[in-house]
């Protein structure tokens, strides 16, 4: 049985853009729109409000959590008839996922594949396969020694 974790509530309350989560009634008008959703059906808005609920702090904030597939594309915020605006709890929720370390996209991480590409974001088999459809050149990493002898000394 899950047992409601009101000190991650109370903790999700005091972060910027975090209280607004105590007034979702669960419409899910925020997940309609979600380009995240559309491409990621495990990404759902209405689902990670739902745990901020039940204060299901590991899910939300530990290691690989979904809260990090969301674009930021605040489509949540202008749907949202409670004004709750996903969008704002969820960069709360990245937040708190910095602050405990367990934020994927820190900057050493950046760094990292920034050093082994060349590219700030991780290129898929999709964005590959988008470009082909648009008509786009293909990615290109002829940068990669340059990069890697420019941030040699940089850690």
């Amino acid at each position: 049985m899950q047992t409601i974790n009101l000190k991650f509530r109370e903790k999700l309350n005091r972060m910027l853009g975090g209280k607004s989560h105590n007034f979702c009634y669960q419409c899910g008008a925020c997940v309609a729109d979600c380009p995240a959703h559309r491409f990621l059906p495990e990404f759902n808005p209405r689902i990670i409000i739902l745990k901020t609920l039940y204060g299901m702090e590991e899910e939300l904030i530990g290691e690989d959590s979904i809260i990090w597939n969301c674009t930021n594309c605040y489509n949540c915020h202008e749907r949202c008839p409670q004004e709750v605006h996903p969008i704002d709890v969820i960069i709360a929720l990245k937040n708190m996922a910095t602050e405990k370390g367990t934020n994927l996209y820190s900057s050493k991480n950046l760094i990292d594949r920034v050093k082994n590409t060349g590219s700030t974001v991780v290129i898929t088999e999709f964005s590959i396969r988008k470009r082909e459809e648009l008509g786009l050149p293909p990615f290109k990493m002829d940068c990669i020694e340059e990069v890697q002898t420019l941030l040699k000394d940089e850690g």
